[in-house]
């Protein structure tokens, strides 16, 4: 029965029972516990034939017969506001008979932004082998483990659930070893998923990290006290080192962004032993560079580190004659890649937060530059989000949360609309738009009408719009509103929900009416108690909106090019408004003025939060040098200088209608569900010659002034070449 009950729910998601229990040491909690955990299991039969369910609060490493089976498992907790996320595994080293198994669990104990902590550090263990099960139980010995310990001075910022490490290797032991005598410890307290606050148990839905071993760091030099090791780029590292001490020495490990962004992030303590020894932190970290400081009379024998992250590939790119458009890419895919993890991150710094803004510019990118893998990180956030929505349906990020709540409308529009849609044109999964659908509606109907036909301001908890300055907030709302009455109609009909779509677009009708009324002088959209500069945003939302006319255009144009007070968060709508025009010179010409300073430094492999290193502080701090929100350049680059777009969703089909904008070559390759697209692109004086390799059927649009040579325009999957000719 047992076995039936596990499989219906795993359908959907849940993977726990009402009896399950949380193996617990009985110790209050406290912050940055670490726990080790033992048990055996006896097995039998198929032992190839097993599906291990685990959880912990927060993080855990584990190992069966002295063997590491996996690295920092589990997920930052908060699949819904009760719930925890459960891993489900293969075991690898399980073998016929007795098998110990041990498990460092690391809880975190501190509330974040995107962390949810409960009062119950402990352990969830389900071992199905065939069909038989064998549960952790209070045969299970646990205790604190001596080594590791919370180091003084200063901590993490708030918005952080993660703490500082510190290690003492002379208290080290190695209870992972299948001989190391648990004699000592007590017996594990056994409590309900209830009473422990875990509640359901929902299967992770994105994979275990990737792990790319233990590596050399690109250079290493050192000055006194101070080692400054350098990596090739910004990463997710663990760093590592193996020294001869005497004993006693206090080494410090940082990166160079450990005030990234302003307040303090995560750093190591390790306090050396006696004799040579290895150490790797287990808490990861980010940067260019990592430092140790390592006291004279210490020997460094060799420094290294670790690089995880979430597994996908890298496997798009692009590159063209510009040397400055194939940077800002390359640089936009670096910085994407180093904010995901357990979610998306604004930054993987000073917050690791998954603010719905950020992601919704992040989703668009990972269809462009990482494999399909990529878009479990892009579901999991929308689920979330949807999940998270609060009884007055209120939608908020970041979420998960721990200690924050605020809703900024803004950014919660542009999920709710263009974000879920271009979600689904990229990846094709309707199962996640019927899924969100419902908590949908009661967002989008909890904004009201006023007489006027506008819709009524809400600040939210946070009235916030973009960084940048001059913003006509009030504009900005209605134009979002009216974006997000488009794609939410057009998610509706997707599910079938054909009423409530055509209440959207009927709403969303009146309402432009209303907007045009009010916000239009015939030169530029403002709102009438505007008094700042004209917004280059609302202007760009307008026709993203569907309110400016044709004859309107070069208007709005003529304001885009003169005006620049977006933020890189709010650049990429103005790129993409300028791009749909059909100005995509214009839109490139503009991002490489604006994107210059981040292309031409070389200190950094990624982009930054605001536009100019000479202004980084502010906000009480300073802004963030990797920033996934600054990444329009991959999509204006992609999306509209290549010209490669979904004409059926999850890239079953594509569209390519380069637009070269005085480049004589590109060439780039989408990842996509059914294999690499690939295009390469050369231009001569009047002609264009295009070779494509696609794994899907591809429709071809002439750029402008060129015609299609042969007229062929349907291409099937396969290798093609396309000349595109002037027109006389």
């Amino acid at each position: 029965m047992r076995q039936i009950l596990t499989f219906i729910i795993a359908i959907f998601g849940i993977v726990s029972s009402e009896c399950a229990n949380v193996m617990s040491t009985g110790v209050a909690p406290d912050t940055s516990q670490w726990i080790m955990f033992r048990g055996e299991v006896e097995v039998d039969g198929d032992i190839h034939n097993n599906e291990l369910t685990i959880a912990a609060d927060s993080k855990y490493w584990l190992w069966v017969n002295g063997k590491l089976e996996v690295r920092e498992g589990g997920l930052k907790r908060g699949p819904n506001r009760t719930g925890t996320y459960a891993d489900v595994v293969q075991l690898k080293h399980l073998r016929r008979g007795r098998n110990v198994v041990a498990v460092l669990v690391w809880y975190w104990g501190r509330q974040g932004f995107s962390h949810r902590s409960s009062d119950c550090p402990g352990l969830y263990f389900s071992l199905r082998v065939g069909n038989r099960i064998c549960e952790g139980d209070g045969s299970w010995r646990a205790a604190l483990h001596p080594a590791y310990y919370l180091p003084g001075g200063e901590i993490p910022n708030f918005r952080l659930s993660e703490s500082n490490i510190g290690f003492d290797a002379g208290k080290d032991v190695k209870f992972y070893e299948e001989k190391y005598n648990d004699s000592a410890w007590d017996r594990v307290r056994l409590v309900s998923l209830a009473e422990a606050d875990w509640n359901e148990l929902v299967a992770r839905p994105i994979p275990q990290w990737k792990d790319y071993g233990l590596k050399e760091y690109k250079s290493v030099t050192h000055s006194g006290d101070k080692w400054v090791c350098e990596l090739p780029y910004n990463a997710q590292v663990t760093p590592y080192l193996k020294i001869k001490a005497r004993g006693g020495e206090v080494i410090d490990i940082r990166t160079d962004q450990y005030y990234g962004g302003g307040p303090a992030n995560v750093r190591a303590e390790y306090v050396a032993r006696a004799g040579t020894q290895e150490y790797e932190n287990l808490g990861w970290m980010n940067g260019h560079k990592v430092i140790y400081e390592i006291p004279d009379g210490v020997d460094v024998v060799s420094l290294k580190y670790r690089e995880t992250g979430y597994d996908c590939e890298l496997s798009g790119s692009f590159d063209c004659s510009d040397p400055i458009l194939t940077t800002l890419w390359h640089k936009s895919q670096r910085t994407l890649y180093v904010t995901m993890r357990d979610n998306y991150m604004d930054c993987p710094d000073r917050e690791r937060a998954q603010w719905i803004g950020d992601v919704t510019n992040e989703l668009v990118e990972t269809f462009y530059s990482l494999s399909p893998e990529a878009t479990g990180l892009t579901r999991k956030c929308i689920r979330e989000f949807a999940d998270w929505q609060r009884t007055d349906s209120v939608m908020y990020s970041p979420v998960p949360d721990g200690n924050w709540n605020k809703e900024l409308p803004m950014q919660t529009m542009a999920m709710v609309g263009l974000g879920t849609w271009n979600y689904f044109l990229g990846s094709g999964d309707s199962a996640t738009i019927r899924y969100v659908n419902d908590a949908y509606r009661r967002y989008v109907h909890k904004w009201e009408i006023e007489p006027s036909g506008l819709v009524k301001y809400r600040k939210g908890a946070w009235d916030w719009g973009d960084w940048g300055t001059e913003q006509d907030m009030q504009a900005m709302c209605q134009m979002w509103y009216s974006i997000m009455l488009e794609y939410y109609a057009r998610q509706c009909e997707l599910v079938g929900n054909l009423r409530e779509a055509e209440w959207a677009r009927s709403t969303n009708h009146e309402l432009k009416i209303a907007i045009r009324a009010s916000m239009w002088n015939g030169r530029v959209w403002r709102s009438p108690n505007y008094t700042g500069q004209t917004d280059d945003r609302t202007q760009a939302l307008a026709f993203l909106a569907g309110l400016v006319r044709p004859e309107e255009n070069e208007q709005v144009l003529n304001t885009l090019i003169t005006t620049r007070f977006a933020s890189p968060y709010m650049e990429r709508y103005v790129l993409e408004a300028m791009c749909e025009m059909g100005y995509v010179n214009e839109a490139v010409e503009r991002m490489k003025e604006r994107y210059r300073p981040m292309a031409d430094n070389t200190s950094y492999s990624t982009l930054w939060e605001i536009f100019d290193l000479h202004d980084m502080s502010g906000n009480g701090g300073v802004w963030s040098v990797n920033h996934a929100w600054s990444g329009a350049p991959l999509i204006v680059l992609s999306k509209y200088v290549a010209g490669i777009k979904p004409s059926e969703p999850g890239f079953k089909a594509v569209e390519i209608s380069p637009m070269l904008c005085g480049l004589e070559k590109v060439k780039t390759v989408v990842p996509t569900g059914y294999g690499l697209l690939k295009v390469a692109i050369e231009k001569s004086c009047c002609r264009i010659e295009m070779e494509v390799n696609s794994p899907v059927p591809v429709k071809v649009r002439a750029p402008k002034g060129y015609y299609v040579e042969g007229g062929k325009q349907e291409l099937k999957a396969g290798k093609h070449k396309v000349v595109f000719s002037k027109k006389k």
